[in-house]
């Protein structure tokens, strides 16, 4: 029985010719698929660059002032209730002051304490305090008598880096080099959201065609600059551009079939008007495809990992036995991801969902609203596409993991231990594959041939 044993460690830990060689198909067979995917998604996203021309746009830039009017800076020393300085002049008919709330603010560049007025509905919440850093409409130069100096925001620079900087110390610090990679991969995807994915939109570029290709070149450069060239990150990527695929077609056709137009937002109104080659249906096609990325990304890597993991744990193991192993996880993975995806959504429309919940509709009205509906269809589409991905991309990961092997096969692991198949690896596969009469037997001779191994 020992001699078994060694015959078998030895076998695994130097495949045979015919092995080799299946893997080297396996991975011929990803390549054939993605370099050439890659090459035609890279020349559509040159043909599809926009030109950058904004000649025919026409946006009022709500932060632009008239001459001699300026955007200051400020702390805020004290805030209070008093006359509202912008009321003067009706004061000086003969009227009554109004009472607003007044932050009286030191200006960064220096100068006397100024009153700033805040705004009726900021007032309301009490969100100006003493040590507050704002800006603000600066009129002193444009006014007759008294110059009044009006909320404009907050200056959130301080906390908004903080959390920044914690963010990118926690990833590092767990997720180490592969963190970084991942958020350096963040960036580039962000770049391509600005420079190419935007711009052609403006332009009036096919919407669809413009969000599947800038979602393929963004995953191609974020699977494999965040977890390196590997089987099992192609693996990922064809499930992903699967995904992807599947969320496109659903995308155009709930688009138009449930008619997503857009025209209740305060925003899309000043696109429309801003060219006539902006649509607003366009928009959100191009939105439904792009908001599912991260989430989709999240589940086919993870299945990958997960076929790949259990057969390192288990090579024995049947390819039937360890896709339904990796579907388990898989279907729990679909449970919580689907709550991430609702929660999201709601979370980011929560006031809209105030509101609405305050009509006296049906909730089925209210659901298929125009203020809802855009929100209720991205998150359907968002779901169906990463479901139908996780089965897809646990097939593929079953069959290429069969084909090419664990990692550590052959090789090392990643925490530099010689490869082959591990004891402890085997006692495991054997626990899963014999019965329990099999199991006491073979515990038995394991440990006789642990005793045996120092005196070899």
């Amino acid at each position: 029985m020992p001699v078994g044993h060694n015959h078998l460690h030895a076998a695994e830990s130097q495949p045979s010719a015919s092995a080799i060689a299946t893997r080297k198909r396996a991975t011929l067979l990803l390549s054939a698929i993605l370099v050439p995917l890659g090459v035609v998604t890279l020349i559509a996203m040159v043909l599809l660059w926009p030109s950058g021309d904004r000649s025919s746009l026409s946006v009022a830039n709500p932060y632009a002032t008239a001459e001699g009017v300026s955007f200051d800076r400020g702390t805020v020393r004290e805030v209070g209730e008093g006359d509202c300085p912008s009321s003067q002049t009706t004061v000086d008919a003969g009227g009554t002051a109004m009472t607003c709330t007044i932050a009286y603010t030191q200006p960064t560049l220096g100068g006397d304490i100024i009153p700033v007025e805040v705004t009726p509905e900021l007032a309301k919440t009490n969100a100006v305090q003493a040590g507050d850093e704002i800006r603000y409409l600066n009129l002193a130069n444009v006014m007759q008598g008294a110059a009044p100096y009006v909320f404009v925001d907050f200056v959130r620079s301080v906390p908004i880096m903080a959390l920044a900087v914690a963010y990118a110390v926690v990833v590092i610090a767990v997720a180490r080099w592969r963190g970084l990679r991942a958020m350096i991969g963040l960036v580039g995807a962000l770049v391509i959201l600005a420079q190419f994915i935007l711009p052609g939109l403006v332009e009036g570029k096919p919407p669809l065609l413009l969000g599947l290709v800038g979602s393929v070149v963004i995953m191609y450069g974020v699977l494999y600059f965040a977890h390196g060239f590997s089987a099992r990150t192609s693996t990922a990527l064809l499930g992903t551009v699967f995904g992807l695929g599947v969320t496109a077609a659903l995308a155009a056709w709930a688009t138009d079939a449930a008619h997503l137009t857009g025209v209740g937002d305060e925003n899309a109104y000043t696109l429309v008007n801003a060219s006539d080659e902006l649509s607003i249906s366009s928009i959100i096609l191009c939105g439904l495809i792009i908001s599912g990325l991260g989430v989709l990304n999240d589940v086919t890597i993870t299945q990958s990992s997960s076929v790949w993991e259990l057969y390192e744990l288990a090579p024995n193991t049947s390819a039937r036995r360890l896709f339904a192993s990796a579907m388990r996880i898989g279907r729990d993975h679909i449970a919580s991801t689907v709550y991430t995806i609702a929660f999201a959504y709601a979370g980011a429309a929560l006031p809209v969902l105030i509101l609405v919940s305050l009509y006296d509709r049906a909730l089925i009205d209210t659901l298929t609203s125009g203020e809802l509906a855009e929100e209720v269809v991205r998150t359907l589409v968002g779901s169906i596409g990463l479901v139908l991905a996780i089965p897809l991309t646990t097939l593929l990961a079953v069959l290429v993991v069969k084909a090419v092997g664990p990692r550590a096969m052959g090789g090392r692991h990643d925490d530099g231990t010689s490869g082959g198949v591990t004891p402890a690896a085997l006692a495991t596969a054997e626990a899963h594959a014999l019965a329990p009469g099999e199991r006491l037997v073979a515990l038995g001779e394991r440990r006789a041939r642990r005793a045996a191994e120092p005196e070899a």
